[in-house]
């Protein structure tokens, strides 16, 4: 018995038409149907000589096994005529990624961060001292301690192992300075002091005139000017200027 599946090809098979796959309907009336038709471009192929029943798929004339539902090799749907989806494919990680360096490569020299040019004082004010209220007594003045200033960010304060605070300018012994009291900062020829919400405020005066009487703005940061003096705690007062030739040389 021959049918005729709805494409019109002529198919010894009653249920799937051996040349496109198409469903036959019981009757073998070859009536159109519309959930099958074979996509343009596509040829039929008989089958190879030698393997009665198998499906040759009209895509790429693979030769499938009679029942297939999809051909083995590229996916056309023998059932509906659908051609198999274009798959994009997948990039390699590997390409894409960013070269490891080599170990054995040399380091890239580490320009310095600031020259020593740039020293802060640090002072025991004793007329700072007066004005504050402080239960702590004064320490003798003398002559100031000098900190080189070799980073261009350096912060004022106080020591605190357990809290990992290690300031450059370590005001230590004035408890009224915060742990974190200030941030100094620079572009190599200005500076800037900025209050880091200490608790008992940065005062920024000149070497001439009264004391200070309000602190700086939390947060905001304050250029200083030459001979200008900053002043925390409870008797500390620094000065930030450039380096004397032997303060640079000895550095």
């Amino acid at each position: 018995m021959t049918a005729t599946c709805p494409n019109g090809h002529p198919s010894t098979a009653t249920d799937y038409c051996d040349t496109c796959g198409a469903p036959i309907d019981a009757a073998g009336s070859g009536a159109a149907s519309a959930s099958a038709s074979v996509p343009s471009g596509a040829s039929a192929a008989a089958p190879t000589p030698g393997s009665a029943g198998a499906q040759i798929c009209p895509n790429c004339q693979t030769q499938n096994v009679a029942d297939a539902l999809f051909c083995e090799a590229c996916g056309y749907d023998f059932t509906t005529g659908a051609m198999p989806r274009a798959v994009a494919p997948v990039p390699d990680p590997a390409a894409s990624a960013a070269p490891v360096p080599d170990p054995a490569a040399p380091a890239a020299p580490v320009a310095p961060d600031v020259p020593l040019e740039w020293v802060v004082e640090l002072w025991v004010d004793p007329d700072w001292y007066a004005e504050q209220d402080s239960d702590e007594p004064c320490p003798s003045p003398g002559l100031p301690a000098i900190v080189p200033l070799t980073v261009r960010s350096v912060l004022v304060g106080r020591t605190s192992k357990s809290r990992n605070i290690h300031p450059e300018v370590d005001c230590d012994g004035d408890i009224g300075v915060s742990r974190r009291q200030a941030q100094l900062t620079t572009d190599g020829t200005r500076w800037w002091i900025e209050d880091l919400q200490s608790s008992n405020g940065t005062y920024v005066g000149p070497d001439s005139g009264p004391l200070p009487a309000a602190p700086i703005t939390p947060g905001q940061r304050r250029e200083l000017s030459e001979g200008d003096r900053v002043y925390v705690g409870a008797w500390t007062r620094l000065v930030v200027r450039r380096a004397t030739a032997e303060e640079r040389a000895g550095g």
